[in-house]
């Protein structure tokens, strides 16, 4: 970096390309997002009329007893 300050500003422009450039054919290429239209219906089945927060609910409580079972002594 220190070698770039006494190039010409023309140099420099070359080298800033050549490092852009560089670093576009290097780079891991960047996720798409998805459209929520493209995912509509991949939940499964037990959600489907099922109230969100009920099944927060249901899915936390359920969540919680496993814990609780894990944490039990002796087991």
């Amino acid at each position: 970096m220190r070698k770039a300050d006494v190039l010409t500003p023309d140099e420099q422009l070359r080298l800033a390309s050549h490092l852009v450039e560089l670093a576009r054919r290097t780079a891991p290429p960047t996720a798409t997002r998805r459209k929520w239209r493209e995912i509509r219906g991949k939940a499964p089945q037990p959600l489907v009329g099922e109230d969100a927060q009920a099944w927060v609910t249901r899915a936390r409580q359920a969540a919680d007893g496993q814990r609780a079972r894990f944490s039990e002594p002796g087991s």
